[in-house]
């Protein structure tokens, strides 16, 4: 059987044209683009905006409007002065496996660069979340996330300082923390509720990151527990929505 219209199962129907037939310019731009993308490759440089807006028959803002959005959606990267064609989003799995070995089945190299490690008293909404008492102390640490070097996302990490008295001295940031509670403290992970949505970047984020702040983001919130069931540590992830897209398994409900 042929899908509709000679697409990809998967591409959106007629390729976003609306029934009627007239397609916006800036659409139009952004499809010839984007087959320009499959031509040039990973890390090739787009043509000069004057050069394709002539190429294409369309004003420079409407060229901007396509390029800005085939960037939103991780199509096209900003390096310098000019633009190239970016390559695929990594899939991190939705699953207790740490961000190190997402990244690393992606064939990238995995990092963090700490921005914060902080002791406070345990608030009463984190306190309901990890089983604590209101004012007992408790951890949070701030690390960028790194691919290859490249910043692709900002995480918050709160655990009880009683789980893991030693983190200020006894813990590499730039390491795995599930790693570190593993093998260094033999906390074993059970299992875990996470919630995930889009959002915009604080401006704070966005610097961190190093991205605008109109860039849509993936935001994961994350209650881990232990291999006996006890609340362990609640973590914030914020991934670049033009890198990063997420995976899971699905299997079949009970009763069918």
């Amino acid at each position: 059987m042929e899908f509709p219209y000679g697409q990809d199962p998967g591409a959106p129907i007629r390729s976003g044209i609306p029934e009627h037939g007239r397609i916006p310019k800036y659409y139009a731009a952004k499809v010839e683009i984007a087959a320009l993308l499959e031509e040039l490759g990973e890390g090739e440089v787009l043509p000069a905006e004057r050069e394709l807006a002539v190429r294409f028959a369309v004003s420079r803002e409407t060229l901007r409007q396509a390029l800005r959005e085939l960037i939103l959606e991780g199509r096209l990267q900003r390096a310098g002065r000019g633009t190239v064609v970016a390559g695929p989003k990594m899939a991190q799995p939705l699953s207790l496996a740490s961000y190190t070995e997402g990244v690393r089945d992606q064939g990238r190299e995995p990092g963090r660069r700490l921005v914060s490690l902080d002791r406070f008293p345990c608030p009463p909404a984190l306190a309901a979340d990890l089983g604590l008492a209101v004012g007992d102390a408790v951890w949070h640490m701030e690390r960028v996330l790194l691919a290859d070097e490249e910043r692709v996302g900002l995480e918050s990490t709160y655990v009880a300082v009683a789980r893991v008295p030693d983190l200020a001295t006894d813990f590499n940031p730039d390491s795995s923390f599930y790693a570190y509670l593993h093998q260094r403290l033999g906390i074993g992970f059970g299992d875990a509720d996470e919630r995930l949505e889009t959002v915009l970047a604080t401006p704070r984020e966005a610097l961190l990151i190093g991205t605008p702040g109109a860039l849509p983001m993936l935001l994961i919130h994350r209650l881990s527990r232990d291999a006996e069931g006890h609340p362990l540590e609640r973590v914030r992830s914020l991934y670049r929505g033009d890198r990063f897209s997420f995976t899971t398994h699905l299997g079949t409900p009970a009763g069918g």
